[in-house]
């Protein structure tokens, strides 16, 4: 047994507030850019630890300073916002918020990511190192990052001067609860989490009463026309052996029954693991739609208005290679391969603002009954609630406790005397 897997499996610190923080945090949870509840709790709790604590950083983020003598800094996010999702889990602590939306209808809110649980580890790490300062020395920052889900909250705090407000990590590192059997550790080196954007493309036309299609230019039909043809990008303007995604998330033209609209608005999102692939499939985007455009006599040209950037999840081989041991040791057989993902996710803003390697890792939330019987069946992907799932809920005990060790190996992997 390595002497970091010794203390984590006989620590001292007291980690009994951990329940009930989550469940509050789960039963309360706030939208991208209103969670200033969350973090007051969170700074409530750091006041607990020996550490220097900054708020408010690109909205309502917080950053907590460890320092611990001469050593490495290391740096540990975790995302705390929730989703406008209503709450289907049936447990006693569900969410019954109703909050605005973005487009201003009410809507349910809930922690259906997992973001809730991200931060009582992180706060469980801070416990555990603030209570065995003898067995680390170095800098230890924890960073607690609002509006994950909106892709803006990293950006927002590196935009408000957090590369010159905190020590500069040597390394940065994070994890993400996902399906797969709880308390399971998830590492690999490379991409771990694909790059997106979200497009907003205006297609012009001209509008005429319903009855007189032939004096109009109908963007509706533009846009199904596009529609049809981004289909046939990713089949064949890729590589098979390459990856990419088109989605088409919204498709807005009209508000009557008899007028042909002036306009049509598509929304799509893309995503990658490849610069270059991304590059070829944008050109083909605005190729396609400048061309169907044409082709039915549009008299302007279409716009393009790119958000929603979250930047490729591209792990570190050094740091894996340093960390993977760890995990190894401390979690044994629970200590696995990973395999990269199509989602999307803001944490390495953080690191390429430092210049700092970093590595990202997933760990399995599945309740441990049932994604066995799910595996045994083949029924893994009818029988797995995911994340974004209005029923999705992690096995609180075993993913608590491999988060908060992980957490905590991954910092001690560099801190560790």
């Amino acid at each position: 047994m390595s002497d970091i897997s010794r203390l984590l499996s006989q620590h001292s610190a007291d980690l009994s507030w951990q329940q009930s923080f989550y469940e509050d945090l789960h039963e309360r949870p706030e939208l991208s850019g209103h969670e200033y509840e969350t973090a007051e709790k969170i700074a409530r709790k750091l006041a607990d630890f020996d550490c220097e604590v900054t708020t408010h950083i690109g909205g309502y983020g917080i950053v907590a300073v460890f320092r611990n003598g001469e050593g490495p800094t290391a740096l540990f996010r975790a995302d705390f916002d929730a989703l406008p999702i209503k709450e289907e889990t049936g447990v006693p602590f569900a969410s019954t918020r109703v909050r605005p939306a973005a487009d201003g209808t009410q809507t349910g809110v809930m922690h259906a990511c997992g973001h809730d649980m991200h931060t009582t580890a992180l706060l469980g790490a801070c416990a555990v190192l603030d209570a065995h300062r003898e067995a680390w020395s170095g800098t230890f920052i924890a960073l607690f990052q609002p509006a994950e889900e909106t892709g803006e909250g990293a950006a927002a705090m590196v935009a408000d001067g957090l590369v010159t407000r905190i020590p500069r990590p040597d390394v940065c590192l994070g994890q993400h609860i996902m399906p797969g059997r709880a308390g399971e550790v998830q590492t690999m080196a490379g991409p771990q989490f694909a790059a997106c954007d979200s497009i907003r493309i205006t297609i012009p036309g001209r509008s005429a009463h319903g009855s007189m299609p032939h004096n109009a230019v109908d963007p509706t039909y533009i846009a199904a026309m596009v529609v049809i043809r981004l289909q046939g990008i990713v089949g064949r303007a890729v590589d098979p052996n390459d990856f990419a995604v088109i989605s088409v998330g919204t498709l807005r033209a009209g508000a009557t029954n008899n007028i042909i609209p002036d306009s049509a608005e598509l929304v799509l999102n893309c995503r990658f693991y490849d610069e270059t692939t991304k590059r070829r499939v944008y050109a083909a985007i605005k190729r396609v739609v400048e061309a169907e455009c044409v082709a039915s006599g549009s008299e302007e040209e279409p716009t393009f208005e790119f958000f929603g950037h979250g930047e490729l999840v591209d792990n570190d081989q050094g740091v894996f290679d340093a960390v993977r041991p760890v995990f190894d040791n401390v979690f044994g057989a629970a200590s696995v391969d990973a395999r990269r993902t199509t989602v999307s996710e803001d944490f390495s803003n953080i690191p390429l603002a430092f210049g700092a390697p970093y590595m990202y890792w997933v760990v399995g939330c599945t309740p441990q009954e049932l994604w066995d019987r799910a595996v045994a069946e083949n029924r893994v992907k009818q029988d797995v609630p995911v994340n974004h799932m209005n029923t999705f809920l992690p096995e609180y005990g075993p993913t608590v406790d491999a988060t908060t060790k992980a957490a905590a190996a991954g910092v001690l992997t560099y801190l560790g005397r």
